[in-house]
């Protein structure tokens, strides 16, 4: 996985989480992370971070053919996305949803 990059510090840290989360690689483990550690408010949360970072919510709700109004409210901590939403989300971001076994300690 490639590391982020150390911007000057004169960026904000929104400025910069949308600059990382543009990448693939880096959204798709810091969605990994939300969903894994933790609710899932806070998955929600950083869906929305990854699609500000894919051009904001509008023009991602208008590529996955959803409504901008309702892919505010699916992607606000009270969201409650179906499945197709949240495929098609993902899609337009180019990141697929994948399983994995639990890890058994």
């Amino acid at each position: 996985m490639k590391m982020m990059s150390s911007e000057p510090f004169s960026k904000s840290y929104d400025d910069y989480l949308q600059a990382e989360l543009a990448d693939p690689e880096l959204a798709a483990a810091y969605l990994t992370a939300a969903a894994e550690d933790g609710s899932i408010e806070q998955f929600l949360i950083a869906l929305r971070a990854v699609a500000e970072a894919h051009g904001g919510i509008g023009a991602v709700a208008e590529a996955a053919q959803l409504n901008r109004q309702t892919m505010y409210r699916t992607l606000s901590s009270e969201g409650n996305p179906t499945l197709s939403t949240l495929l098609a989300v993902l899609r337009v971001m180019k990141l697929n949803l994948a399983f994995t076994p639990e890890s058994r300690n």
